[in-house]
């Protein structure tokens, strides 16, 4: 199949440490999408905040939250994505999880983790992409800190969208704003970043400036901040085919290959 795809992006603040409530406000956030869609994004720990606590409050990949975002999944008939803290056997990750309808899932570990917080003392880092496919759509989700790394996020793989969930503060939101942008301008593909908002319980600011950029002429087609929004946007395959044929730089690209 070979058609647009419809995404709608959560942009909202989270309870900091507490799981059951973040569940429950954007279980409300969710179940209030109207229109059809095809995946619902969720930002980076969306059960937590962004907190290094990971044996308080990890989970397993049979626990309460996996068991939550499939049941919403079947309900929507649509793809969650978001990232929590998971144990698996004795290491902890910011793993991102994309769970289908039908209770099929993969995951994404966080690649870069952010040592100004000490992200890397407690989580491991993954060591592999992710690229998985939607309705015909070739879709590579990261998380946060992976989109100061251009490397990682190359389109060697001809993917259609590319996807960022965030915890990014708003004092660097100038970077976060900029490098959204570079990352489409340069992959030629979609964008779609989903950031929080609010302050947390280590007073850190979160702006949002949640988003979703044009593949070809540098167009943001959905931007928002300071508040908590949810939206619903349809996405252009056909625009994406014109912009590809119309400058095809991506087959000039250098060879090498991402580990």
């Amino acid at each position: 199949m070979n058609r647009d795809l419809t995404i709608s992006l959560v942009q909202s603040s989270l309870f900091w440490q507490d799981t059951e409530a973040n569940r429950k406000h954007l279980a409300k956030k969710i179940n209030a999408i109207s229109q059809n869609t095809d995946l619902i994004i969720l930002p980076e720990m969306f059960t937590t905040g962004f907190s290094m606590n990971a044996a308080l409050l990890a989970e397993s990949m049979d626990g309460t939250t996996l068991r939550w975002m499939q049941d919403l999944a079947i309900q929507k008939d649509a793809v969650i994505v978001g990232s929590l803290i998971i144990q698996d056997h004795d290491l902890y990750y910011n793993r991102l999880i994309w769970m289908r309808p039908d209770g099929s899932l993969d995951f994404y570990d966080k690649r870069h983790l952010f040592a100004m917080a000490g992200e890397h003392n407690v989580y491991t880092a993954g060591s592999q992409r992710l690229i998985v496919t939607l309705h015909g759509w070739r879709i590579c989700p990261m998380i946060c800190y992976d989109l100061r790394f251009p490397v990682w996020s190359r389109n060697s793989d001809f993917y259609d969208l590319l996807i960022y969930i965030a915890n990014w503060p708003d004092r660097r939101s100038y970077d976060w704003n900029t490098l959204l942008k570079a990352r489409a301008i340069e992959n030629q593909s979609y964008v779609a970043a989903v950031n929080r908002v609010g302050v947390d319980d280590l007073g850190h600011q979160y702006n949002g400036d949640s988003c979703v950029i044009d593949p070809g002429w540098n167009k943001v087609l959905y931007h928002k901040s300071h508040t908590e929004d949810t939206h619903t946007i349809t996405l252009s395959k056909e625009h994406l085919v014109k912009v590809r044929k119309r400058l095809p730089f991506l087959q000039d690209q250098d060879p090498f290959t991402i580990p």
